[in-house]
């Protein structure tokens, strides 16, 4: 299947400054790009474009004296299999001992997931007894589902794990950054996710298209997805980056006063 991807973000800025951004499709997913992207950048501005530790395409923008908006534009095809998130029931858990180096980082605590909090203990005392492995993580993704209350409206950009857990309400960030620490808790290396997912082959949600986040455990050789968020697997995810949590991997970032005047995103399945 296609899937037809963009967005349409405007910001306003007050002085020079620079906007760094993770816009563009990750580069695990480059292959599946039919065409490529079509990235526009509204005034045209000197762009500088890096690759960084976590593997994510980034683009630096300079705004000089006298820009005083940007606005950013995309649109393109992504081929996708059609097949849900996989579920893999026998992917074991590895001990500490175990894990491969590189995921080291994503059992700590980072700057949104508070590991060394009240829910290190909470973790123990309520997955503790649950079996290693993918029965553990999709316990963690059971009760984060249940115990937050998805509300757009409660959306605060500073809202750490430890805080949605005791306000028991969010978005999805505040789904991944739960569940991510319950995991690292756990010794599970868990890492966030962000990109695009549509409403395929779900009811269509009654509320304007939005990127998405959700996360990543290690498990037996590999990474797997899981969503704390729907708790079911979906079809059509698109990553645009990955990282210890949402601060590694900010949307758009202006370093300055700013004020968002546009944001549209489309994510869909493209018939015909």
């Amino acid at each position: 299947m296609l899937i037809r991807i963009g967005f349409d973000i405007e910001l306003q800025v007050t002085a020079p400054t620079a906007l760094i951004h993770m816009l563009q499709v990750h580069p695990s997913r480059a292959g599946d790009l039919q065409g490529g992207e079509n990235l526009e950048l509204s005034p045209a501005l000197h762009t500088d474009h890096y690759i960084d530790g976590f593997g994510n395409r980034c683009a630096r923008v300079r705004i000089p004296q006298g820009v005083d908006s940007v606005r950013l534009r995309n649109h393109a095809l992504v081929y996708d299999t059609g097949q849900p998130d996989p579920v893999h029931l026998e992917a074991r858990q590895l001990a500490a001992a175990e894990l491969p180096v590189e995921t080291l980082p994503f059992v700590l605590p980072s700057r949104y997931c508070e590991v060394d909090s009240e829910l290190l203990a909470f973790a123990w005392d309520h997955f503790g007894q649950v079996g290693p492995g993918w029965p553990r993580v999709q316990a963690i993704c059971d009760f984060v589902h249940r115990h937050l209350r998805f509300d757009y409206g409660s959306a605060r950009a500073t809202r750490t794990a430890l805080e949605g857990f005791r306000e028991r309400t969010g978005v999805c960030r505040d789904f991944a950054h739960l569940a991510i620490t319950l995991c690292r808790a756990m010794n599970i290396p868990a890492r966030y996710a962000t990109g695009y997912l549509g409403d395929i082959g779900v009811p269509i949600a009654p509320y304007p298209m939005d990127f998405s986040a959700w996360f990543e455990a290690y498990l037996g050789d590999r990474w797997y997805t899981f969503d704390a968020r729907h708790n079911t697997p979906r079809i059509g995810r698109i990553v645009i980056a990955r990282g210890r949590d949402a601060a590694d991997v900010p949307i758009t970032m202006v370093f300055g006063a700013n004020t968002l005047k546009r944001f549209e995103v489309t994510t869909e399945e493209a018939l015909g």
